[in-house]
């Protein structure tokens, strides 16, 4: 789940709701289905090497139906707290939320010259505003558009 965040900036509810028939591994792409994310919006996220790499990993590992991350009785989990905090502790990481790695998949995105509007895309913002707020990592953007004249 970790991997597939730091990859794919979805949300903690939204890899809890993620089922098998998201997954077009031949396509490279997870589907975040309308009624599993927050604004209630399908959208299509492409799947880079490593997070196709650890979803092919995960089904050789899993039945390959029902919930990518099963909870209890093939139900969609619904916490990971103690993991959580157990796998911070191990590593010797303070201050570290899940939903940080949902913010370094976009600043990354932004600081490799990705477009505000693609980044919105991925991540499933409703409104630009909220993407707004990784303007500042991307400072020559709009030197390198008007070079392009």
């Amino acid at each position: 789940m970790v991997l597939l965040s730091l990859n794919t900036g979805m949300r903690r509810g939204e890899l809890f709701n993620l089922r098998w028939h998201h997954a077009n591994l031949q396509a490279k792409t997870l589907t975040v289905a309308g009624e599993g994310a927050k604004t209630s919006e399908t959208r299509h996220i492409p799947l880079n090497a490593e997070a196709l790499a650890t979803l092919q990993g995960w089904k050789d590992q899993a039945s390959g139906t029902g919930y990518i991350f099963p909870g209890e009785d093939d139900k969609p989990m619904t916490d990971v707290k103690t993991a959580w905090l157990e796998l911070l502790k191990n590593a010797g990481i303070v201050g570290f939320r899940w939903h940080d790695m949902r913010h370094d998949f976009a600043s990354r995105l932004v600081m490799a010259g990705v477009p505000l509007n693609t980044v919105r895309d991925l991540l499933g913002h409703a409104d630009i505003k909220m993407t707004l707020r990784y303007a500042h990592l991307a400072p020559d953007s709009k030197a390198a558009a008007v070079e392009l004249l």
